[in-house]
């Protein structure tokens, strides 16, 4: 269907499994390039302008090494709570007070994608609602030591186990909450 990138190298920046599972679904073939960079957020920047913030800094790493034909990808995922940022977990015990802090409530997980070229860029953010029901504490250690969600803003998957029985509504796109709203990246990549 994206016929008008068939002389475009698409390189998505991001190690993530699901990203590159969601990417393959838009039938593109795609490589995968990955800079490290430091994610320290200002302390001052607001809950809702971090996410295109992380990902306009993944962005801006590869500005300088983009070939003509290049379209590079980057993305950025985060859990808001309380107005608070909910980043990747680093040890067992943040996991389970992140989850404890999502048990019972409605939070919002923001995605922003940025896409580039050597002549253009754009950052599109999608934004959900989530609400879980009451997890038990034994739910949420079986979750963790099981999927061991790390690598998960807000430390969990919806598309785990977790989100299976935990998960009682959404707002907004799903892929959103596995950190890649299709759709929105579907409709820049059309009018590139």
């Amino acid at each position: 269907m994206l016929n008008n990138l068939k002389d475009k190298k698409i390189i998505l920046a991001s190690n993530s499994p699901r990203r590159q599972e969601l990417l393959k679904g838009l039938e593109v073939e795609f490589e995968i390039r990955v800079h490290p960079i430091d994610e320290t957020v200002p302390r001052d920047l607001k809950a809702e302008y971090v996410v295109a913030y992380l990902s306009k800094l993944k962005s801006d790493a590869f500005k300088e090494e983009l070939a003509e034909n290049d379209i590079l990808i980057t993305s950025d995922t985060v859990v808001i709570n309380d107005g608070l940022v909910l980043g990747k977990p680093r040890t067992e015990e943040e996991a389970i007070d992140m989850l404890k802090s999502l048990s019972g409530t409605t939070h919002k997980v923001m995605t922003a994608v940025t896409i580039r070229s050597t002549s253009k860029n754009v950052t599109v953010e999608d934004e959900t609602l989530v609400t879980f029901r009451y997890l038990e504490e034994e739910e949420m250690r079986h979750y963790i030591k099981m999927y061991k969600p790390y690598d998960k803003a807000g430390a969990y998957g919806i598309q785990e186990w977790i989100g299976f029985i935990g998960v009682t509504r959404i707002e907004g796109s799903y892929f959103n909450v596995m950190g890649f709203p299709l759709h929105l990246i579907y409709e820049q990549l059309k009018k590139w």
